[in-house]
């Protein structure tokens, strides 16, 4: 890491005023909300664990060769974060992509943004660091959406197998946000990136032969989709591990809110239809990812 340099513009501040990196995390977002649709549509064409390690597979090794000269300088504390963070990549993401197998991309959308108010669940349960009473409001929110969103029948959490894996995949991640914001600060954004990434991949890998997944059959589809969404893994997980350096948890996290909504948006435009039960739980959802992030600021006193 650089020294800050003094002739650079201040930061961001505000909650209207965005610096690059929170521009960029923005367009991540985007990105990111697009993908739901895309790896559905792979699902046609392979199963989950090995189109995942197809896609990271792919990323990794573009990413390498990209910044192959940065590579030669891994340490063995960027090996470490990388698996650890790619562990935690591959279970997110490979229970996502099994989950939709069977539910709406829209819908995995909205249950994967529940992996912002688990975050202080798992920092409590792993940090020993309580939620706030703001994360508790959250939580709750997002759980009611959840509820509503997982069948027809309102405030009845009977979760179907591709809501329970995509679930279990939100956690994964929340995990994995945890452990980019323990180590960004001490690593080298791109060689962790490769790191995780080629590490999520073996994972996944792993995870197709327990499973007896079989293998995919080749297909020119199949690889253009994956090195789609191979470039789409590699710019998220770069972009995040570099911009989280400088913007504050609070603020990505409200960012990383949107995810959902975009990929809703282009789940409508691919002619999904959640029932107006599941899009009320869509909403409860999103706020409670933001409430969840609030900071009652406290009065002084004079």
């Amino acid at each position: 890491m650089t020294a800050a340099d003094p002739a650079a513009p201040p930061p961001a501040s505000g909650p209207f005023r965005l610096n690059p990196q929170e521009i960029a995390l923005i367009v991540v977002t985007i990105v990111w909300g697009s993908t739901f649709l895309v790896v559905q549509h792979a699902m046609t064409l392979s199963g989950p664990f090995w189109f995942v390690a197809l896609r990271f597979s792919l990323a990794g090794l573009l990413l390498a060769a990209v910044s192959w000269r940065s590579m030669l300088g891994l340490t063995r504390h960027e090996l470490f974060a990388g698996c650890a963070i790619g562990a935690a990549i591959a279970v997110g993401y490979s229970l996502q992509t099994v989950g939709l197998q069977t539910i709406p991309s829209s819908k995995s959308a909205f249950i994967t943004a529940l992996y912002v108010p688990i975050v202080p669940l798992l920092q409590w349960a792993i940090l020993g660091r309580p939620p706030s009473l703001m994360n508790w409001v959250g939580v709750s929110l997002a759980f009611f959406g959840l509820t509503l969103l997982a069948g027809p029948e309102a405030g009845s959490l009977s979760l179907g197998h591709g809501e329970t894996m995509t679930l279990i995949g939100a956690a994964a991640i929340s995990l994995e946000i945890i452990l980019i914001s323990r180590y960004a600060p001490t690593v080298d954004a791109r060689r962790v990136t490769g790191v995780q990434l080629l590490a999520a991949a073996v994972f996944s890998g792993f995870g197709g032969l327990a499973t007896g997944e079989p293998p995919p059959d080749f297909s020119w589809t199949l690889i253009g989709v994956a090195a789609a969404m191979a470039v789409a893994s590699a710019v998220i997980q770069l972009t995040m591990n570099w911009a989280q350096k400088s913007v504050s948890p609070t603020r990505a996290t409200l960012i990383y809110a949107g995810e959902p909504v975009w990929a809703g948006i282009f789940g409508r435009i691919a002619g999904e239809r959640l029932p107006g039960l599941a899009i009320l739980g869509a909403a409860f959802v999103v706020a409670g990812v933001i409430v969840g992030e609030w900071r009652l600021k406290r009065r002084k006193l004079s």
